[in-house]
């Protein structure tokens, strides 16, 4: 499917990507996942009704929607740009005027990904590079307190991942690489992949 095709099903708008220049160099213009890279990934790594995932940087809301109608699961945007968090909130709005699947819940708070306070049953969370490894050192630390705190098993999951969160998470003691899923058709692009890190044990 292309992704018109999926916001058509989803009764939801997330295509047109940001324009302009940001206020910080530490956080990355949005642009949403593609589908078709979405479905690639997903066709490998299954999630469950009962997995609760955090989206940083979510935009409009795309994975948020994908993931609450194709898993179940329970989904947090997390978005610092208060235009795109209310259209991330109307895009609920339609959404649930068409979908009620499980006992899945989504939300959007609109914040900084550093200051969101992680619940002890986020188990997934997921980067689209939406801002510069400074930030990211800080948001890790929050995963890993939240585990210290009530012990369960995580996945931080990256698309496009550039190479100072690999090199940060490589050499990291509490983070091992799982697994990686390359997308058919961009073989020349090393970033065009997922990485999936998880606890080190």
């Amino acid at each position: 499917m292309i992704k018109k095709d999926y916001d058509k099903l989803l009764h939801i708008h997330t295509s047109e990507e940001q324009k302009g220049f940001l206020k910080s160099y530490h956080y990355h213009r949005y642009e949403p996942t593609p589908y078709e890279a979405l479905d690639e990934l997903f066709e490998q790594c299954q999630l469950n009704s009962g997995d609760r995932v955090v989206d940083y940087g979510c935009g409009k809301g795309r994975l948020n929607f994908y993931l609450h109608y194709r898993f179940g699961a329970s989904v947090t945007g997390i978005e610092m740009n208060e235009d795109f968090y209310r259209e991330a909130l109307e895009n609920r709005e339609r959404y649930l005027t068409k979908h009620r699947i499980g006992d899945g819940d989504i939300k959007f708070l609109c914040c900084l990904a550093e200051e969101y306070e992680v619940h002890p049953s986020d188990n997934r969370f997921y980067f689209f590079n939406p801002f510069t490894v400074q930030i990211f050192m800080k948001v890790a630390d929050h995963i890993l307190a939240s585990v210290e705190q009530h012990y369960h098993d995580i996945e931080l999951i990256f698309y496009y991942p550039s190479e100072d969160y690999v090199y940060f998470l490589e050499n990291h003691p509490s983070f091992e690489w799982k697994r990686e899923v390359r997308l058919k058709g961009y073989e020349q692009n090393e970033n065009e992949r997922f990485l999936i890190y998880g606890l080190a044990y």
